[in-house]
This record gives C-alpha cells, structure tokens and sequence, in this order.
C-alpha cells in the first residue's frame, strides 16, 4: 500500500480506501464486525461512535480499540490453550465483575474462559485481559472529516492539521495496564489462577524487557498479535505474532519498577531553583495598621 498521510488505518473494521459494498453499508449503519455486544459500533458514545479500529503508526496499524482484538475469537482460542489441556470443554464470558475481599469492585474481568464438565459444573477459569493503545491528540476530526464524504477524502492529507493523533504507549502501560495487573491479577494471583493479556506486538516492544519461562512454569501468558493485509490488500487480519510466558509477580515488577534517573542530575535542578529563588528581590508587603 502507499503511504497514507491521516492516522486511520480501519474505519468500522474496513480500510478507508475500501469502497465495497459491504464496507459502505458498515460505515452508513455504524456496524461493529468484531463481535461487540451489539452490532453496532459503541466506541465514545453509542449515538455518534467513533469507529476507528486502529491508527497508523510509523507505517503499520496499531490498535486502539478493544473490540478489534475479537476478531474470529481467535484471542479465546489462545488463551484456552494456555489455560486448559486440549481436551477440556470451555465457553467464554465477558465483563465479568471481580469483587475484592470486602465485596467491592475491584473491576471486571474483559473475558472470562470457564471450564466445565460434562454435568455442566465450573471447575476452573482463566482471566483473559485485553489491552489497546491508548490515542495522543485529536482523532475525532479526521474520522469526521473522512465520514463527511469517505470518497473524497480517504486520501486526505492530516498532517499538517493540529493534535495529530499518534498513539500513547506510556499512558496505556501506566494508566491502563499496570493498575489492571495490580487490582485484578493481584486477586486472580491470590487464588492461583492464570492470566493471559492480548495486545498489539507495537504496545509489547515498549514494554521493559520480560523473563521468560516456558509454558509448564507460566501462571502468566502475553499473547502479541498484528494487523496483517490479506492477500487481496483489502482488509486487515488479526494475526498471533507469538507469546510470551511469565512468572506474574516477576512481570508486575518489572512493569511497575520505574527507570531511575540520575541522583546527580536532580540535585543540580533542585540547586538551579534554589538559586533562582535566592536571587529574586524580596517581596516587601505593607502590613495594615490594626488601628
């Protein structure tokens, strides 16, 4: 594909430049085709949702909306075979509400994969956690100007626009991922249950650095996918890029641990403050006479 000079790489789950019949009819009913809970796009706001799927980044698309990531449920079908032997029998359930000791929230499990015998009876469950990117910047106004007329503007040029939308790792690691990993999987941890955590392999690479271990030792599993062109160059495909198995409380650590500055650096800002409040002329106040 050439290169494109907006950030939208889906729109509605179709490529801006795909003027099919099937993707005009998602983009004029707002349509979801990644198994939302309705079928409809609910992104933002139900009424006026935007329908942006994934942005470009350097080139390639990455994720930025959750949803995405349900394609064909091939997300379940991984985590389950970390989770389950082969043979076991499993269904999935979504936003399911995880209670803390006290019976409060402590969030909702994205999806939940029980598994059960052949009477139907629960005797075992996995978190399966999903992780999109969060997006820097403004990206309502080229989704809007590409929805005002799609076939004029798919090749719009954005670039020199305001509030280019790029999307924000260090938030999405920092805001989203690690609290998720402390409140939920430190529950789940607790009860000796394993997690998995399904994101884009451009998310994965701005992580620190993970042990890995092999799979029998895991209670942790990272499973890293990538939009890919189909053959035709028509539509992107969710594809697993490869997973990464880990120790849970080794993971949060290195994820929670932040880079430590140089000692020496700060105390010569904290000195150049100083000084600079030194230097300042002394603020003289004229104090009212109490008679």
């Amino acid at each position: 594909m050439e290169k494109q000079n907006h950030p939208l790489a889906e729109v509605f789950g179709h490529l801006p430049s795909d003027f099919s019949t099937k993707a005009q009819r998602f983009r004029k009913n707002r349509l979801c085709p990644f198994n939302n809970k309705v079928p409809n796009c609910t992104k933002d706001k139900a009424k006026d949702p935007l329908g942006v799927c994934s942005v470009m980044h350097e080139g390639e698309p990455t994720i930025t909306c959750p949803i995405r990531f349900r394609e064909d449920w091939l997300i379940t079908e991984d985590a389950a075979a970390f989770f389950f032997s082969e043979e076991t029998a499993w269904t999935s359930l979504t936003e399911v509400r995880l209670p803390d000791a006290d019976g409060k929230s402590a969030g909702n499990i994205d999806i939940a994969l029980v598994a059960y015998d052949q009477n139907g009876r629960v005797f075992d469950f996995g978190s399966l956690e999903i992780q999109a990117v969060y997006i820097s910047g403004n990206v309502r106004d080229p989704f809007a100007h590409y929805m005002q007329d799609a076939q004029t503007n798919y090749n719009m040029n954005w670039r020199n626009e305001p509030n280019y939308p790029r999307p924000d790792f260090l938030s999405s690691s920092r805001k989203r991922l690690a609290p998720q990993l402390m409140f939920k999987g430190g529950i789940l941890h607790q009860w000796k249950k394993k997690m998995a955590v399904a994101l884009d392999s451009h998310f994965f690479n701005t992580l620190p650095v993970l042990d890995e271990v092999r799979k029998e030792e895991a209670d942790m599993a990272w499973l890293i996918y990538d939009l890919v062109l189909s053959d035709k160059n028509s539509s992107y495909k969710l594809e697993k890029t490869k997973v990464v198995y880990t120790k849970f409380t080794e993971a949060l650590n290195t994820i929670t641990r932040p880079k430590v500055g140089d000692f020496q650096d700060f105390m010569k800002v904290l000195q150049t403050k100083v000084d600079e409040k030194l230097e300042s002329p002394p603020v003289n106040r004229i104090i009212d006479s109490p008679i």
